[in-house]
C-alpha cells in the first residue's frame, strides 16, 4: 500500500472529574497537521494547569516540516525549551516544582511516530486487542520491571502516583520515543493517567471494539465518571483509515 494511502480522523474529550477543582490536563487534536498531544499537569505542585497549557500551546504552532524525524525533532526541541521555561518559573516561585507529562503521536507520509515523557500513555487497538505502546515513567513501574512487585500489588502502592520524568521536572527533558507503520483500521489512544485509574485495559479494548469512533470517546469518559475520576480525564482517539477503502465515518 502507498506511503500516501492514508488519512487520519480524530476526536478528543477532557473533564476535571469528580474531585479535582481544575483541569491540569491539555490536549492538542490537529488531524490536519498528523499531531495530538496529551499532557498532564502533575497533579498537586503549583501551576499543573499552566504547564500542560504551555506545552499545548508551544506545539500548536508546529508546521509538518518535510520528513518524519524533523517532525519529531521539532517538537522534541520545543519541549526543551518548555521545560528551560518551566525550570525557570519554578526558581521565581522558590523552588515549587511545576511540570507535566506528555505524550504525542505525530504522523508523516503514512508512518508515525510517538514520544512520551511520564505516565500519559498511548495504546494501540488492532484486530480487537490492545497494547500499551509507552512504558510509564513512574517508580512502581521500575519496581514491576524489577519483579519486586506485581502489577496488582502497583497499583495499591503509596507511590503509586510518583513520575520519574516530566516536563519541567529536571535540567534535561528524557523522552522516549518509537517509530510505528499504522495499518488500516488501526485505532491510537492517547490519554492521561485520570483514564487508566478508573478504567482497566480490557474495559478500554471492549469500548473501543463495540461502539463507533465518537461514541467510543464519550463512553470512556462516562465510565471513568461512573467510577469517581478521582482525577481530571482527558484522551485523544485516533483512527488511521485508507483512501482505498472509502470507509463511511463513524459515530
Amino acid at each position: 500500500m502507498s506511503l500516501n494511502s492514508f488519512y487520519w480522523v480524530s476526536a478528543h474529550m477532557s473533564d476535571k472529574g469528580m474531585v479535582r477543582s481544575i483541569n491540569e490536563d491539555a490536549c492538542l487534536d490537529r488531524a490536519d497537521l498528523g499531531i495530538w498531544v496529551v499532557a498532564d499537569g502533575m497533579g498537586g505542585h503549583a501551576a499543573g494547569d499552566m504547564a500542560s497549557e504551555m506545552i499545548v500551546n508551544e506545539l500548536k504552532s508546529i508546521t509538518p516540516g518535510d520528513s518524519l524525524g524533523a517532525l519529531a525533532g521539532d517538537v522534541e526541541q520545543r519541549l526543551q525549551y518548555v521545560n528551560r521555561q518551566l525550570l525557570l518559573e519554578s526558581q521565581r516561585r522558590g523552588g515549587e516544582i511545576i511540570g507535566s507529562t506528555v505524550v504525542t503521536l505525530l504522523t508523516y507520509q503514512g508512518y508515525c511516530i510517538y514520544q512520551w515523557a511520564g505516565d500519559s500513555r498511548i495504546y494501540l487497538y488492532r484486530r480487537e486487542r490492545l497494547k500499551q505502546l509507552s512504558r510509564d515513567h513512574s517508580q512502581v513501574e521500575e519496581l514491576i520491571e524489577q519483579g519486586i512487585v506485581s502489577s496488582d500489588e502497583a497499583e495499591q502502592s503509596p507511590i503509586a502516583n510518583y513520575i520519574t520524568r516530566a516536563v519541567g521536572a529536571s535540567e534535561e527533558l528524557e523522552l522516549d520515543a518509537e517509530i510505528f507503520e499504522p495499518c488500516d483500521g488501526d485505532l491510537f489512544l492517547l490519554c492521561s493517567d485520570g483514564l487508566n485509574k478508573e478504567v482497566n485495559d480490557a474495559e478500554i479494548a471492549q469500548i473501543l471494539g463495540s461502539h463507533g469512533f465518537q461514541e467510543a470517546v464519550q463512553q470512556l469518559i462516562d465510565l471513568a465518571m461512573e467510577r469517581g475520576a478521582r482525577d481530571n480525564v482527558t484522551l485523544v482517539l485516533v483512527e488511521v483509515r485508507s483512501t482505498q477503502s472509502n470507509a463511511p465515518e463513524q459515530g
